[in-house]
């Protein structure tokens, strides 16, 4: 067979992934997506299955959809990343199939977003429809606050800041859970601690193992397979009336979440991948 990595940088992950396919005896060859050119209505590369690791979404996004048009597997599919790639459109989906999560709102000027806040109750959370790591996250107490943090917003522009993105503010006393699925099946999660309001171990939050539960488990697989299924890893609030699903995320980072949890995280993945290519 052949396969390969598409990715943008060699991070630990893929490093971890690499690593996992020499153990296997598995020859997965790494593809830098800045490297390609794609020859459209060709058949180019000759591949049986692409494992997307790409940090540009609207690159991972054409080079998947145009493997997929050639014929070749790929993990997570170009429909997964769409849907988990814009935070937005992964929210309508989960309220759309009846899983929890917390209220939240889009709203195009300051004007509508303002009175869409007041509306939810301070404090809230803003959150850009696309990005990761926890970067541009702002808590808002009040609309004093609001405002200073909307006109940064029309200031800065961009496609990124004409939708604003509210959500109810949690409160999840100094902890969070990332739970990951592969398939059918929670294979893993932990806890991510920190004094902070954000808990993303990119941000400082500390990993310590989770155990899952038959509801943990149902949860997080009923979320997985709303967005597409694949490779998803889930983030929630534990709550007095049961788990919200916050996020879900299409090119997950597990570097932090072997350890605490035991689980060979990238081996896994490769098993699911494998085992799907030779469908």
């Amino acid at each position: 067979m052949n396969l390969a990595m598409g990715y943008t940088l060699i991070r630990r992950d893929e490093k971890l992934l690499l690593d996992a396919a020499e153990r296997k005896g598995m020859k997965l060859e790494p593809l830098r997506i800045q490297d390609l050119a794609i020859q459209l209505g060709g058949n180019g590369f000759e591949l049986d299955g692409l494992l997307e690791r790409g940090m540009s979404q609207f690159q991972s996004f054409y080079v998947l959809r145009m493997m997929e048009e050639r014929g070749t597997y790929t993990l997570n599919s170009s429909e997964v990343l769409g849907r988990c790639g814009d935070k937005a459109l992964t929210t309508e989906t989960l309220f759309r199939k009846g899983i929890p999560s917390p209220r939240t709102s889009i709203a195009f000027d300051t004007e509508n977003a303002i009175k869409e806040m007041e509306r939810m109750g301070f404090p809230v959370v803003v959150k850009p429809v696309i990005g990761s790591w926890g970067r541009l996250l702002a808590k808002i107490n009040d609309r004093e606050a609001a405002e200073a943090i909307l006109e940064h917003k029309e200031v800065l522009g961009g496609f990124q800041h004409t939708v604003i993105y509210i959500q109810e503010y949690i409160e999840k006393h100094g902890r969070d859970i990332r739970a990951f699925v592969i398939g059918p099946e929670t294979i893993c999660a932990i806890y991510r601690d920190s004094h902070h309001w954000i808990t993303n171990t990119a941000r400082g939050g500390k990993a310590s193992n989770c155990p899952v539960t038959d509801e943990l488990n149902e949860i997080c697989v009923k979320t997985a397979n709303a967005v597409g299924g694949g490779v998803i890893a889930i983030d929630l609030f534990e709550t007095e009336n049961g788990y919200l699903v916050n996020e879900a995320n299409h090119t997950m980072e597990f570097k932090n979440s072997i350890e605490p949890t035991g689980v060979d995280i990238p081996g896994r993945i490769l098993d699911h991948f494998i085992e799907n290519v030779r469908r």
